[in-house]
This record gives C-alpha cells, structure tokens and sequence, in this order.
C-alpha cells in the first residue's frame, strides 16, 4: 500500500457537494474522501446521514433528535437522498481516479448514545436494540462500500473510518438518559471491541478526550484518528504500543475552524515530536501518520478549509522527504 500522507475528517462547510469532492480530490490526491455537508440540514449531519444507511431500521426526528420509526418517511428519505447525491457527485469527480478512498460514517457507539428508541430512552439504555443496530449498522456500511466500488471502478482500497466522538463516554457511564436527568450504565469494554470487529479493516475517528487507545489495539482495528492537541505524555506508552503493533495514526494538527496556520515545518511538529519521544525510527515516520486537521471542517470558512487540507498535505511532505531533521533532540 502507497503512503496515506494527509486525508481530512469527513465534515465541510457550504451545500455544494461538487465544490468540495473538487476541493479534496484536489488538495488531497493520496487520501481523498466523501466529504460530508451537514449545512444542508434534516439528513446531511452526522447521525442522520449514517441512519439513512442502516438495513430494516428507520428512523424520523422529533424535537428532541433522532428517533427511531414504524417506517421510513420525510426524514429518513432526506438522509438517503443527501447520500445519493453525494455519490453521484462523487462518481462525476472521481470517475478517471486511481487510488484509495476513505468513507465515513458514524459509529453505532455514538449513533446508540445518540438515536431514541420509539416509546422511551436512548437506544444505548437497551441491549438488545443496541445489538440490532450493530447488525443493521454493518450490514448497511457493507452495502455503500459495495455501492461506491462499483460507481467509481478505479478505487483500489476503501479506507472505512468510524466516528465515535461518543465513544469515551459510553465507555465511563457519562451518556445522559433522554430526560437528561440521569446517566446511562457503562458498557463494557469487550462489547464495544467485539462490534468493531464486525466492520473489518477501519480506522475510528475520536476527536473527544479520552480516546480508549488500548481498548481500540485490542479490537484489532486499522488505525486511530485523534486530535493532537488533546495529547499528552500519559498517552505515550498506548499510543507506542498501537504503532509497535503496526497501527496507523491520523494525526490533527491543525484546527478545525478558521485560525492563522503555520508554514509546514510547524504544522507537522507535533508528529515529529510524538515520534521523537516514542523513539521510533525516523523512516518509519510517513508510513505510519497521516496528518488530518484536528476535527471536521463544517465550521470552517471554505477558505480556510481548502488551506487546512493544503496545510495538512505540504506537513506531510516534510515527514515523508526529511523527518530525520525534525527528530533530532532540541
């Protein structure tokens, strides 16, 4: 496999999905993806655009978020549309491109904290409902995977990532009742690793603090997509152990709304500097981080995005063509 280099989150700014699959292809050329446009309303965000995926299940919004439905209406039907879209875009873009692909879609931790049962609480509060959406989940990611392959023949690799900004908190009991008036029980770790194996090779995207780096090794996954500021030393000996383990690492390096960014050398820093304490050998460095922006880009200006995902790009070509001058002792 080809060196990943730099990818982004998933999330961009505007309603033209045309201009931003040109944006990624563009800026992007190792790692493009799907981008995703939540500006565009019912269906387009993150829960509701991963619940226009899922097999047997419907779901509608009511004034408290995503419930689910007897059966699919307006709602779930402004889900599967934005997708449809999407890929018909993408088709168009994408149709002479050679390469991996990387699609996101909400993970079935966070898509559980997330979506209420018809008659009561989250669905995270029922095993049993919490298993049918595991099932239905990966039935329908496994379906879009199959979809876009066959829409745009020249992919060579899916790159599948799962979003679980929610995931720290199912894992401590923090997730709110649906009254809001409670929390919701733990979950243990072995189920959350058990599901995650049933979507094969992906990558699991948690840009939150506290993101379970051992438990996510152990689940076998890919590779772990984070925000390197929400790194600290502590974090060390997990993050060593899951690339001793061959795990690749999407780095954020820079913000996910508009700020002033740096010139590469500064942007691809703190994977230098990750690296240099882990004590990994220098040219190992770009096979093993791909550097992201610190979280989805749908609060950023579309000015700025195009330039974090240059930013993004021209840092990874420093730790592809001198990582050894970023890794001496300072």
């Amino acid at each position: 496999m080809s060196t990943l280099e730099a990818t982004g989150v998933g999330s961009h700014p505007g309603e033209d999905h045309f201009e931003a699959l040109r944006m990624v292809f563009g800026e992007l050329p190792s790692l493009p993806y799907l981008p995703e446009l939540p500006a565009r309303g019912v269906g387009a965000d993150l829960v509701g655009r991963t619940a226009g995926l899922l097999v047997d299940l419907a779901v509608e919004v009511q004034p408290s978020g995503w419930r689910l439905a007897d059966r699919p209406g307006r709602d779930h039907q402004r889900a599967v549309d934005h997708l449809r879209r999407d890929i018909d875009g993408l088709e168009e873009v994408g149709h002479d491109y050679t390469g991996p692909l990387k699609l996101q879609v909400c993970g079935p931790w966070t898509l559980a904290g997330t979506i209420e049962l018809k008659y009561g609480d989250k669905m995270l509060s029922d095993a049993g409902a919490v298993r049918d959406l595991i099932a239905s989940l990966a039935q329908g990611v496994e379906d879009h995977v199959a979809e876009v392959r066959r829409r745009v023949p020249g992919i060579t690799e899916i790159v599948l990532q799962l979003d679980e900004p929610g995931l720290p908190g199912v894992l401590a009991g923090t997730v709110p009742t649906a009254s809001g008036f409670g929390r919701l029980a733990p979950v243990e770790g072995w189920r959350v690793a058990e599901s995650l194996r049933l979507f094969g090779d992906l990558v699991v995207h948690c840009c939150a603090p506290s993101v379970p780096l051992r438990l996510l090794r152990t689940a076998g996954v890919r590779g772990i997509s984070l925000d390197a500021s929400l790194l600290s030393r502590r974090d060390d000996d997990a993050l060593g152990e899951a690339l001793e383990a061959g795990l690749l690492l999407f780095l954020g390096v820079v913000p996910g709304t508009d700020a002033r960014l740096a010139d590469a050398a500064v942007v691809a820093r703190p994977a230098l500097d990750l690296w240099r304490r882990l004590g990994f050998p220098p040219e190992k460095l770009a096979g093993q981080v791909v550097l992201t922006p610190a979280c989805g880009l749908a609060g950023a200006s579309p000015g700025y995005a195009r330039a974090a995902l240059a930013a993004c790009r021209k840092a990874a070509q420093v730790l592809r063509d001198d990582p050894a001058s970023g890794l001496q002792p300072g």
